[in-house]
């Protein structure tokens, strides 16, 4: 009622003794444009750093993934959830290179993450149940191989590490879980790398459409310590994912999202279209990749995308090294 008087613009919250009214010099923009110039210079001084939107005073808000790690991006086709994800990559790939970090993609829908191939940051593409499978094998090996060097180290975070012996952030999406959840291979190394990922510096990101319970349990979703909540059909599901009011999103609102951090706040999420983000991308490619695939894989999966083969050759050079 307050709002409806007084416009979008004004705020008024508190209890029954006291209230706090604050008047926003600006709403939330329909649109926001991607602008990686905009957004670099609230990325500096956060180790791995995610962006995620405008706010009402127009900042720009990100967040460092190693301080609060995992995370849950959620909505309804059409509300911005899966160009969300494009900008997160995008900039991740445009802010550090190989050399800090490695991205796993597993796309299950392969309709989202086929524009990152070939970026040199870009790991593995997974397209098949299979293949997650396999490269979550991996990334277990390469936990208890990181694991180990901590404790012989004695530190309790790889940031700690000396610079020269620092292994690189490993950031692991998976769009749309739910063609997994009954894979119970795939779903207990979710579990031990949400729980015990972040120490290692290697950091999760889940998307789905309509989370529900059975797909995020409780030893999932305790440990995803930031939600984006796009637009949802109902109280439940917005519920569910942790940002209640995203229900009342509007069809018209694309891109806005409730993220839920210590506080629950309203975000425009940056708009970064598929072909712009093609041609941002082409720059962080290689040339070409070598069909050449590991040994000990050569019969693993003849059908599978070259990509996801070739990184697990790099995890089994690590193991190697231990």
């Amino acid at each position: 009622m307050f709002q409806q008087v007084f416009g979008q613009h004004v705020q008024l919250e508190g209890d029954y003794k006291r209230f706090t009214l604050t008047i926003y010099h600006r709403g939330l923009p329909n649109e926001l444009s991607y602008s990686f110039e905009k957004i670099k210079p609230h990325l500096e001084g956060l180790a791995l750093p995610i962006i995620c939107g405008m706010d009402r005073y127009g900042k720009y808000i990100a967040y460092d993934a190693i301080q609060e790690p995992h995370l849950l991006i959620a909505g309804e086709s059409g509300s911005g959830k899966s160009t969300q994800l494009r900008s997160i990559l995008t900039t991740l790939i445009q802010y550090y290179d190989e050399n800090r970090l490695h991205i796993y993609l597993a796309d299950l829908k392969m309709s989202e993450f086929h524009i990152f191939k070939r970026c040199r940051q870009v790991k593995s593409i997974c397209t098949t149940p299979e293949q997650i499978e396999r490269m979550l094998a991996r990334i277990q090996s390469e936990m208890k191989r990181r694991s180990k060097l901590l404790n012989e180290k004695e530190v309790a975070h790889i940031n700690d590490l000396p610079e020269a012996e620092r292994p690189p952030y490993i950031l692991v999406c998976i769009d749309e879980l739910v063609i997994v959840k009954d894979n119970k291979d795939v779903m207990n190394a979710l579990v031990q790398l949400v729980a015990i990922g972040r120490a290692l510096g290697i950091i999760a990101i889940l998307s789905m459409q309509r989370p529900s319970h059975d797909i995020l349990d409780t030893k999932i979703r305790t440990n995803l310590t930031v939600r984006m909540g796009f637009r949802t059909d109902s109280v439940t599901n917005a519920r569910i994912i942790g940002t209640p009011g995203a229900e009342k999103i509007s069809i018209e609102q694309r891109g806005r999202f409730l993220l839920k951090r210590e506080d629950l706040i309203e975000l425009q999420a940056p708009f970064l279209p598929l072909e712009r983000a093609k041609k941002i991308l082409e720059r962080y490619k290689v040339v070409e990749q070598k069909d050449v695939l590991p040994r000990g894989l050569e019969a693993a999966s003849p059908q599978g995308d070259v990509s996801e083969e070739i990184i697990l050759g790099v995890l089994d050079d690590a193991t190697d090294q231990t």
